[in-house]
């Protein structure tokens, strides 16, 4: 074992804890604001529950690692939420120098694996980045379902604003997930 390389893992994984710090538009189903750690963790949790519905196969693995390490930009350049105005120029900017930042702790082999999955992640061209992106967009409509409108009440949120966002980033990835998703997304804006 290499102190050095325990050092710079050690330094990442402290860094990386600053993730709970971050507060996002989202809320709990206590209605407490969720943190970015706490995301990262769910959409984890997702992964592995609902790879079966992914359109085509996924490695499994790599999506998990994926949704563990997508928002860890967020310690520097805050979150951007979907419904949020945003000059999203300047966040993607923010965005890579902070991944760079983040994965330049880690040892060599470690942060360019982690810079490159990232990448993928946020180009959204594999069937693994698809699925990962598409759980990301997938989770937070649940959690607003699930305590009677959360950001969509906070943002001003209708239908046509949630589709028009939503639907193509999900249904990419996880057609079947949009598909038992947006009846009830429906249902919800039709009695608010």
């Amino acid at each position: 074992m290499s102190v050095d390389r325990l050092d710079a893992q050690m330094a990442f994984l402290m860094e990386a804890d600053k993730l709970k710090a971050i507060t996002r538009a989202t809320r709990n189903h206590d209605g407490r604001f969720e943190n970015s750690a706490e995301h990262s963790w769910h959409l984890a949790l997702f992964a592995t529950v609902l790879a079966e519905h992914a359109p085509e196969p996924v490695n499994v693995g790599r999506v998990v690692k994926m949704l563990l390490i997508h928002d860890i930009v967020e310690i520097d350049a805050g979150d951007a939420p979907i419904f949020g105005e945003v000059d999203h120029s300047a966040v993607d900017a923010s965005e890579r120098a902070a991944a760079d930042r983040l994965f330049g702790l880690l040892p060599q082999d470690q942060a360019t694996e982690f810079l490159e999955l990232w990448h993928e992640f946020e180009d959204n061209e594999t069937p693994d980045a698809r699925f990962a992106k598409s759980l990301d967009r997938f989770q937070p409509p649940n959690l607003n379902l699930a305590i009677g409108g959360g950001s969509w009440t906070d943002y001003n949120v209708s239908l046509e604003t949630f589709e028009g966002k939503l639907a193509p980033k999900i249904q990419r990835g996880a057609p079947a997930l949009w598909n038992w998703l947006h009846p009830r997304v429906k249902a919800f804006f039709r009695t608010a």
